[in-house]
């Protein structure tokens, strides 16, 4: 497993490269963006762990450019912005997780595992390639969703959000069970990510001025369909 570690700290990558290294990864370090960009088009990794404010290219413009390609190599966000609307951003740009400074490194070790388990065992050919309830509609193997007629371009993660609430329509799904299916069921991300991603998937899917999709059970979790 390669390891691409964009980060401008040297107290941060030589301490975090050193320590991946001795959990048997290869790992590429670039310390302004420019490199890492040009690394992250190269290079064939397995992961990209990108700091977000970097010289030159930001991680952000990183993560988006690596996304244009159609390059589905996971991405880790390494950064000091923790809210909500930072949150919403980096998964926008295509970020799978998320962990902000300062934190554990053992933290991020397991991480980087859930981050590498799920290459390993992602399944290209879903049982189920179209799903519906009510207006909404989701093509699974294209990523996309129509909503009266309106096709809207979902990512990998977004794509699997809706799925599993559209496979579940009238049933609350709580948060765990949504990060469980999402991230494994011992790598949860850091908190408010999957708030970020039902908000972001939101503004994609419901239309101005027409009901919500995706209700909020407080202090449960979430569901579609089967209002009331």
């Amino acid at each position: 497993m390669t390891i691409l570690l964009v980060d401008d700290e040297p107290a941060l990558t030589n301490p975090l490269s050193r320590l991946l290294t001795r959990e048997g990864y290869t790992v590429d370090v670039a310390t302004d963006g420019r490199l890492g960009a040009r690394l992250a088009s190269e290079g064939n990794y397995n992961l990209l762990i990108l700091d977000w404010m970097l010289p030159h290219v930001t991680g952000l413009q990183i993560c988006q450019q690596v996304r244009d390609r159609g390059d589905s190599t996971p991405v880790l966000f390494l950064t000091a912005k923790d809210t909500l609307d930072d949150r919403v951003i980096g998964l926008d740009a295509g970020a799978d997780d998320y962990l902000v400074k300062p934190f554990e490194l053992r933290e991020l070790l397991a991480r980087v595992r859930a981050l590498l388990r799920r290459v390993q065992t992602v399944d290209p050919s879903p049982t189920v390639s179209k799903l519906q309830v009510d207006d909404l509609e989701l093509d699974l193997g294209n990523q996309l969703a129509h909503v009266h007629g309106k096709s809207i371009e979902l990512s990998e993660k977004e794509t699997q959000l809706l799925g599993y609430l559209m496979q579940h329509s009238g049933q609350v799904l709580t948060h765990s069970q949504i990060q469980a299916h999402l991230w494994g069921q011992n790598s949860a991300p850091s908190s408010n990510v999957l708030a970020a991603l039902v908000r972001l998937l939101r503004r994609k899917i419901e239309l101005p001025g027409s009901p919500e999709l995706i209700q909020t059970v407080y202090g449960k979790g979430y569901r579609i369909g089967g209002r009331g």
